[in-house]
């Protein structure tokens, strides 16, 4: 296994997303500062020629797969096209120019709604493909299962160095707080915001609130990421969470306490819940000596400070 060191040609895919922004903040406090950057209107990943020349031109060492189309249920559900093709399109090109430019090694992140729907919880690497997935974000769940068989093929066949984690839901600093289309979390501290300025005597939220979800602050996800391109080299694929889980009444109450927001809570029992619970065991990631530092309150706690520090840049971008 090839050696990461500081000065070592570092391309992070997606560096301007939640993920890959958590991975270049904790590479750069590391001390790695050869880092390759594009942003999406440089280098557009779906393009199979472009993906090319960058890697033949630039012949980074260390790939980390982050860039990815995302969004919460109303997203997945309704933009179903766009998440399968540009979701398999990314990984397909990273991946087959990365070996063919003769990376040292690349990690490749995925999701964990590759897990059957029903999956017994908490849910281990061997799950994968053993029953039907949850039909609002299939199709995401379809293109990240493609592009960790294709780093365990690649591995396989060309003997490339590629290792694939399965993360929980993430947050963090970075989200996207747009309502339309981001991830619990964000949505719900976004509604709980609004709520909060125009004292509103109550929120909605979607679904009962019974579904059970563990949540992984982004900045640990980036530390386990770097963690394991320095310590894993294997073909299976390896969980990245922290080991339980909260109800989503639960995490509304939190997210109401961080932000202030004083007013009732309505729930919205005629919008889906999606999967009933989805926990991941990570006790192979555990045995390797990593573990999380960041409480889901403190974490809800940073993440709100973000955004109101952010939140002029956030409506431009809107």
């Amino acid at each position: 296994m090839a050696e990461m060191t500081l000065g070592s040609r570092i391309f992070v895919a997606g560096h301007n997303g939640l993920v890959g922004g958590a991975i270049t903040r904790n590479l750069r406090a590391a001390g790695y500062d050869n880092l390759i950057e594009r942003s999406r209107a440089e280098l557009d990943l779906t393009r199979q020629v472009e993906v090319e020349a960058f890697f033949e031109s630039e012949r980074p060492e260390f790939v980390f797969l982050a860039a990815a189309k995302v969004g919460g249920i109303h997203a997945n559900d309704t933009r179903r096209a766009e998440f399968i093709y540009q979701n398999m399109m990314i990984a397909a090109n990273v991946v087959e120019a990365a070996w063919r430019s003769g990376a040292n090694k690349l990690l490749f992140l995925g999701s964990s709604c590759i897990y059957p729907r029903m999956a017994s919880q908490p849910i281990f690497e061997s799950a994968l493909l053993t029953g039907e997935l949850e039909p609002t974000n299939e199709p995401y769940a379809i293109a990240k299962i493609a592009g960790l068989k294709l780093c365990e093929n690649y591995r396989r066949q060309y003997g490339f160095d590629a290792i694939s984690l399965m993360p929980t839901n993430l947050y963090g600093p970075g989200d996207n707080f747009d309502l339309e289309s981001s991830h619990v979390i964000p949505a719900l501290m976004r509604k709980a915001h609004n709520a909060k300025l125009s004292n509103a005597p109550a929120m909605g939220v979607w679904g009962t609130g019974a579904p059970r979800r563990e949540f992984l602050h982004v900045d640990d996800l980036a530390d386990a990421s770097v963690f394991l391109m320095q310590k894993y080299s294997e073909d299976a694929t390896i969980n990245v969470g922290v080991g339980h889980d909260v109800t989503i009444r639960e995490l509304v109450e939190l997210v109401r306490e961080v932000v202030g927001y004083e007013g009732a809570l309505e729930f919205d029992t005629s919008k889906p819940d999606g999967t009933p619970r989805k926990m991941l065991d990570i006790g192979r990631l555990q045995a390797l000596g990593w573990k999380p530092k960041i409480a889901l309150r403190d974490g809800l706690a940073d993440t709100y400070r973000w955004f109101l520090d952010n939140q002029d840049s956030l409506r431009a971008a809107e």
